[in-house]
């Protein structure tokens, strides 16, 4: 059950305690510092943990706790003696009413709003929407979550491949087969990743996310929590049609009327009228880019990266963050039973002036086919909530820009075709049967084709193929500034955590999906119009897939801005 506090509570930052403390020697530690004594202190509330790792041989939990004083405590002393600072209210604020909501749906006339896509933005916008009362219908192209797992596990287990139902497409977005992080460097004045995370709670999330640091579920949970998330919508009046794919727009004067749209397991059309529509797709329905390129609808091209997944003994990676002695709190075997898996971010700037960065860091996981187009071949990668797996793995990606793949606004769309190429090279490279391409870093790093294995087990599935992706191959996998790059940035890796650039480290192709590699511009948030499309009324391009968020927290966060002023349009002219 949630744990909320009154609003008005005081915030103490900085409280050091040991790994191994006790849960009382939190209050302990706080009545000390403050010389209370116990009853003067109603309540404490971890608000954030997280823990320093700097000094190997002390790493100790640092807190931010919420505290809620008694009657009678002078804490405008407190406050100028320990710096104690004014708790915000963290509680979240709808727009308006549901029953104005009601209000609206119950009008003549009314049209339901219309969600598209059932990722983080889509769900959340859905659920908000759902939550002021205004009965959203949501179409998704995949299937429901249970559904689409048998069928993506069964293309990593049997390569049997379904492109509308897989990592990419189906209930949950691209975020259920991940490793469910639930960070992001978001600016959240409103506190609205705490409402995300709230709901999350509600549905089946440990409640340490509330709190810890680098909050993350992993796959398991995040279907249990999606599948929560739907029944809360359902239960507000909302509908969710599965196998619905959206194809066309219907778009009059520059404003939105409504969809066409095709079932996948019926083979029914069907055409939904409708003045408000999100736009919630996710970086890879490029059919539907293309779509709403061809009905006028403005989009632009936007920079993206591409790389590789590195694979590492997740031991070698605690042992560079938390030391290699025998000594508590230096052991990293004993530091990951309190603190989980170590991970890492790191960024490297090349002498050709491309930016190399570690990219969805997934500590204890697996590399995951991540392909939504037959013939190709992309990877992601993926943990459980646990992080038991025996390897690391990281995206090791190059920021590249609209001008290397031919893009302008005339050809906004360049940028799926240069993916396109590359994931297909990868497919031939893996030998044409959904084998992922791979190489040890010292043969990538000299430039030659790696022909066995060292100490590191691929975790990709279906397999992995050991060939050269180093450029030596005819055409070669990346352009060869993205390749020289990498190849600089992996030794200089190496200075900042010792072994990641160990030669029988594994290289796994090809990361593609990192972002959208197209933006659908849409007006500001301070606009009278605000997230709709800068040239279609009633739409409102939203999430990963319009450009606007990278991730579950920032794609959830923006689903509900956008919900938000959607909600808001009812009561403004049409």
């Amino acid at each position: 059950m949630l744990k909320v506090l009154a609003v008005h509570t005081h915030r103490l930052s900085n409280l050091k305690l040991p790994l191994d403390h006790k849960p009382e020697a939190i209050r302990q530690a706080v009545l000390s510092l403050l010389q209370l004594e116990d009853q003067k202190i109603k309540d404490i509330y971890v608000y954030r943990r997280g823990y320093d790792a700097r000094k190997k041989t002390n790493i100790h939990f640092i807190y931010t706790l919420d505290l809620c004083f008694s009657t009678g405590v002078d804490v405008t002393m407190l406050e100028k003696k320990y710096r104690l600072q004014r708790a915000p209210n963290m509680v979240y604020q709808p727009v308006f009413s549901p029953s104005k909501g009601s209000s609206y749906v119950r009008a003549d006339g009314y049209q339901r709003p219309v969600v598209i896509g059932t990722g983080p933005c889509g769900l959340f916008a859905a659920l908000t929407l759902a939550q002021l009362g205004l009965e959203p219908l949501v179409l998704e192209r995949g299937k429901a979550v249970r559904e689409r797992t048998k069928d993506t596990w069964g293309f990593w287990r049997k390569q049997d491949f379904k492109e509308e139902s897989n990592v990419q497409f189906g209930e949950g977005g691209a975020g259920t087969f991940s490793d469910g992080k639930l960070w992001s460097q978001v600016k959240d004045s409103r506190y609205l990743g705490r409402k995300v995370m709230e709901e999350m709670v509600r549905g089946g999330a440990p409640e340490e996310i509330l709190y810890v640091s680098k909050p993350h579920v992993g796959t398991f949970r995040l279907v249990k929590i999606v599948e929560y998330l739907r029944a809360e919508i359902e239960r507000l009046g909302g509908e969710i049609r599965f196998s619905t794919r959206v194809e066309e727009l219907y778009r009059e004067e520059g404003r939105i009327t409504g969809v066409k749209t095709y079932n996948l397991e019926t083979g029914k059309k069907d055409e939904i009228k409708s003045s408000r529509v999100i736009l919630a797709i996710g970086h890879s329905a490029r059919d539907t880019f293309e779509m709403l390129h061809a009905k006028g609808v403005f989009i632009e091209p936007k920079a993206f990266s591409i790389g590789f997944r590195i694979e590492h003994p997740q031991g070698l990676i605690d042992r560079a963050r938390f030391g290699s002695d025998d000594r508590f709190p230096g052991h990293p075997q004993k530091i990951v039973e309190h603190v989980g898996a170590a991970d890492y971010k790191l960024v490297y700037h090349a002498k050709n002036g491309r930016s190399v960065y570690s990219f969805c860091m997934c500590p204890g996981g697996t590399v995951v086919a991540a392909t939504s187009e037959a013939g190709r071949v992309v990877t992601n990668g993926m943990s459980q909530y646990s992080r038991l797996e025996r390897n690391a793995n990281a995206g090791v990606v190059v920021g590249i820009e609209p001008k290397d793949f031919g893009a302008d606004i005339t050809n906004p769309l360049a940028g799926i075709g240069f993916q396109r190429e590359i994931e297909t090279l990868a497919f031939k490279l893996g030998g044409e049967n959904y084998f992922a391409p791979g190489q040890l870093v010292g043969d990538f790093l000299a430039g030659k084709a790696s022909v066995s294995l060292g100490t590191v087990e691929p975790s990709y599935k279906p397999g992995v193929l050991l060939t050269d992706l180093s450029g030596t191959e005819c055409p070669p996998l990346f352009p060869p500034y993205v390749t020289k790059a990498i190849q600089e940035a992996l030794p200089a890796f190496g200075k900042q955590i010792q072994g990641f650039d160990q030669p029988d480290c594994l290289l796994t192709g090809v990361e593609t999906r990192t972002s959208a590699p197209i933006r659908i511009r849409r007006n500001g948030e301070r606009d009278s119009s605000a997230f709709e499309s800068v040239n279609t009324c009633g739409l409102y391009p939203a999430g990963e897939g319009a450009g606007y968020a990278g991730g579950i927290m920032s794609a959830a966060i923006d689903g509900i801005k956008v919900a938000e002023a959607l909600a808001k349009s009812y009561s403004c002219p049409t």
